[in-house]
């Protein structure tokens, strides 16, 4: 499984990767089985000192026959970045010779390998802690897997199962303008800037050539 990935828009730089991941709220689990492609949409926690490239892991529902029906191909991770549409009026060159068209600007990483599951108690909790404390830890008051009575966490773990997954491959892909001229990404960095969208122009900033 891989994505189309033009060199300009390789993003090769691991700390940044990373950060895509960390930083995301939900991610797509894909996987092949009996029924053909399956995905998911949940949150994961990364673990990146686990194996050559890290390790993600995460839980969905018992009821959800993704878990049973996965076979032995790799799985997919899909983590989305900041994204924005981009409108040709942004261009100085739309004015000049009017050969211009919309696009969608993104921060994608795709990171993949085998992905095993499991039912342990024990593991399952694991996860939902970390998931929470991740979640929760900017929040003035954070709430804790242990402010619910135990006998009910031990019932809803017994509905969900966890899964881990290796990576073995993972790519980031940045799509910002960086194959438009230098006049027009400076017209679309202003454009965005005053849409409130300082988040993707700042890093069309950074990934110009």
């Amino acid at each position: 499984m891989s994505m189309y990935l033009p060199k300009h828009f390789k993003n090769e730089n691991l700390a940044a990767v990373h950060a895509v991941i960390q930083t995301s709220g939900l991610a797509t689990l894909v996987t092949t089985g009996a029924d053909g492609i399956q995905a998911s949409h949940v949150p994961m926690v990364f673990e990146p000192g686990e194996g050559a490239q890290g390790a993600l892991y995460g839980h969905i529902a018992r009821a959800n026959h993704q878990w049973r029906e996965t076979s032995s191909t790799p799985a997919l991770a899909i983590f989305m970045g900041p994204d924005a549409y981009i409108t040709p009026s942004w261009y100085p060159s739309k004015a000049v010779m009017g050969k211009v068209v919309p696009t969608w600007n993104y921060v994608a990483v795709h990171a993949t390998g085998p992905v095993t599951w499991f039912n342990d108690a024990e593991q399952l909790l694991s996860v939902v802690t970390r998931l929470t404390q991740r979640h929760e830890k900017d929040r003035p008051k954070p709430w804790a897997v242990s402010d619910a009575p135990p006998e009910f966490t031990a019932q809803l773990l017994k509905a969900i199962v966890g899964f881990r997954l290796e990576i073995t491959t993972l790519e980031g892909k940045w799509k910002m303008n960086q194959s438009a001229a230098p006049g027009d990404r400076r017209g679309v960095v202003a454009g965005l800037k005053t849409a409130g969208r300082e988040d993707v122009a700042d890093i069309i900033e950074k990934a110009s050539p």
